[in-house]
């Protein structure tokens, strides 16, 4: 187990917009950062950090928390490897107390397979740099290829040995599961029982994660036999999903952000011979088509994307694929095409860097403008065929959600297509209409409810969702003022003793129903009780996550104050509720408990109408008549009138 003065160590550096931003393009709003969320699918950023407070929420999916939730969530990671990956980003030493075998033993399936798969990565890197066959056969490959030892090192490529069980024998001499060796398809058993690499004889390329971690592999082969498929990737696992993954994305999403431009290409030696060129800005979907997982992983990091394809008649084909979606992502999208049947790789390593970066800047056009002359090529003069051109490409203007670029392309293309710019508008509303009303047609249907994470019991348990009652906003308008103002001095008393014990000491007689809101409350009173006062991350860190989601959800605040106002200059002024702490605190004591009163007089009158012993019916109309008294006094208080 991770020592406690480490956690601490680690949450104490881990910025929450640094860890975040690794992964999310994050931009400057007001006092927070936004972004769009990576945990649902959004065109317009809801996804907030809050730097002062040190957490992130999202207003659409209600995703939040701290720097170590955000790696649990994104990468799937226990609370110990998250810690872990946080520690080497702020190269922070861990230090860990004995663990006994039963907890050696107990390290999940999932952190079992990613162990398994860069023990791998490591295998073929040493195999390719430290064996007479990875060097004569793999290492001459690439180098053969044109690429600098740099670069290799840099994707950590490999070479895995043409023997049958090369790997396998290794991995058992490390003590690695056969269990684990198959589910992430390093070997592949046979019918008989037996079990051979399924890699063997290829030079490798590790698929990392965007934490760096090895996910899976491509192999390729350097034998001319047909019969041999050029290419091998790993197959589908608990921990690589090739949907949700671009080559490269690990090394490239600085280079992105910094060019604010991502490059999209078709296969390893495109990226590979890119970075070289000193082009790291670029990913591929290793010639697979592009999926919406991997669209949403461009949108993170930029609005802007240029796909570069082989310039032969199937590039030309390929770029017109896939592309719906990038529009319909809201992304603005280029092509490029390389002359001669060249691929980025091919163009690269014929013409060098310098013209290869020269022809990028000068021939990218925009894909709708692109696709339009690409067909008008093609139809030649045949009316039916142009007809059928217009089509197109007002069904892709139809996809991009920004109305204004979606009227430039309309008045640019009328142009292009030779046709009066009120037709292309009549059919591109056609086209919306039918859309919409397909939309509301499906809306109309039985829907499942949306796949929102549920909320979970200490246990983890999910737990239905209910609506939030008026006693539990009550409560939680409680834990709000004590989260944000319990350090706060409270002026107006003798002492300027802090709001917390004030506040708590009002509520003595009060007793909470919700079990998140009483665990802040028990938590409180025990730091109160030692003289203490607990700090916000107690309960944004808290290990139940029932108490960290209700206290991220009372802290994130998803609008503030411009800064137009309270100035000097406009002569507009506006208060905040700090300012006014002593109303907010009184008021919201007195409504909990009137509430709660309101609640005893409810149950006393149903007990009434049941009773039947004179005695008792009178002992309880006079609490009846109590409770009536101590609410009019609250009433009073808040300076409300209560018309019964």
């Amino acid at each position: 187990m991770i020592k406690q003065e480490t956690v601490d160590k680690i949450l104490d550096a881990a910025r929450v917009e640094e860890v975040v931003g690794d992964f999310v393009n994050l931009k400057k709003r007001g006092t927070s950062l936004t972004g769009l969320c990576p945990f649902h699918n959004e065109k317009t950023p809801s996804f907030h950090v809050s730097v002062s407070k040190g957490i992130y929420k999202c207003f659409g999916c209600g995703a939040g928390g701290d720097s170590v939730r955000f790696v649990m969530e994104h990468e799937k990671y226990s609370y110990p490897e998250a810690l872990r990956y946080l520690a080497g980003k702020y190269h922070i030493e861990i230090e860990e107390t004995e663990r006994t075998p039963e907890q050696a033993a107990a390290q999940d399936r999932r952190e079992s397979l990613f162990i398994v798969t860069n023990w791998a990565g490591k295998f073929f890197k040493e195999t390719l740099w430290d064996t007479e066959e990875g060097r004569t056969i793999g290492l001459n490959y690439f180098r053969e290829r044109g690429y600098r030892d740099d670069i290799i090192q840099k994707f950590e490529l490999g070479y895995s040995p043409e023997g049958w069980t090369a790997l396998y024998d290794r991995a058992k001499a490390d003590g690695h599961k056969d269990e684990f060796l198959e589910a992430t398809g390093l070997i592949i058993r046979k019918d008989d029982g037996g079990v051979y690499d399924r890699f063997r004889g290829r030079v490798m390329f590790p698929i990392h994660n965007l934490t760096g971690r090895i996910l899976g592999f491509g192999g390729r082969t350097l034998k001319t036999d047909k019969k041999t498929p050029k290419y091998v990737n790993s197959p589908e696992s608990e921990v690589y999903h090739k949907s949700d993954v671009l080559y490269g994305l690990y090394q490239a999403k600085k280079p992105i952000l910094d060019a604010d431009n991502c490059y999209l290409v078709e296969g390893y030696a495109d990226v590979l011979s890119m970075h070289q060129a000193g082009v790291e800005n670029v990913v591929s979907s290793s010639g697979t088509s592009l999926t919406s997982g991997q669209v949403r992983l461009i949108s993170r990091y930029t609005k802007n994307v240029t796909i570069l394809y082989d310039g032969d008649e199937a590039g030309i084909k390929a770029s017109l694929r896939g592309t719906d979606m990038l529009l319909e992502e809201g992304l603005n999208v280029k092509v490029l095409l390389f002359p001669d049947g060249n691929d980025p790789d091919s163009y690269v390593q014929k013409f060098g860097s310098t013209a290869f970066k020269a022809y990028i800047a000068e021939h990218q056009q925009d894909f709708i403008f692109y696709k339009t002359h690409v067909l008008l090529r093609d139809a030649g003069n045949d009316p039916v065929k142009r007809a059928g051109v217009i089509h197109e490409v007002v069904e892709s203007i139809a996809l991009i959600p920004d109305a204004i670029k979606a009227s430039v392309f309309v008045r640019e293309c009328s142009v292009l297509l030779d046709i009066e710019e009120r037709l292309l508008i009549a059919e591109l509303n056609k086209l919306r209409i039918g859309r919409a009303k397909k939309a509301d047609r499906k809306m109309e249907q039985p829907q499942a409810q949306p796949q929102e994470e549920a909320p979970a019991d200490n246990q983890g348990t999910p737990v239905p969702v209910a609506r939030v009652s008026s006693d539990l906003l009550h409560e939680r308008e409680i834990i709000r003022i004590l989260l944000h103002y319990g350090s706060k001095p409270a002026t107006w008393e003798e002492g300027d003793i802090p709001i917390a014990p004030l506040l708590l000491s009002g509520l003595s007689d009060v007793s909470f129903d919700d079990s998140a809101c009483l665990a802040i409350i028990d938590i409180y009173r025990e730091y109160i009780d030692r003289g203490e006062l607990p700090e916000e991350r107690v309960f944004i860190a808290h290990r139940d996550r029932t108490i960290s989601d209700l206290a991220i959800d009372l802290l994130a605040t998803k609008y503030s104050l411009s800064p137009n106002w309270n100035d000097e200059k406009r002569k507009i002024y506006v208060s905040h509720e700090s300012e006014r702490l002593e109303d907010l605190l009184y008021g919201a004591i007195y409504r909990i408990k009137k509430r709660k009163v309101e609640q005893q007089i409810v149950k006393i009158r149903e007990a009434i109408k049941e009773e039947t012993d004179a005695a008792n019916m009178e002992i309880m109309l006079a609490n009846y008549q109590r409770l009536k008294d101590v609410s009019k006094v609250i009433a009073e208080k808040l300076g409300t009138i209560v018309v019964k």
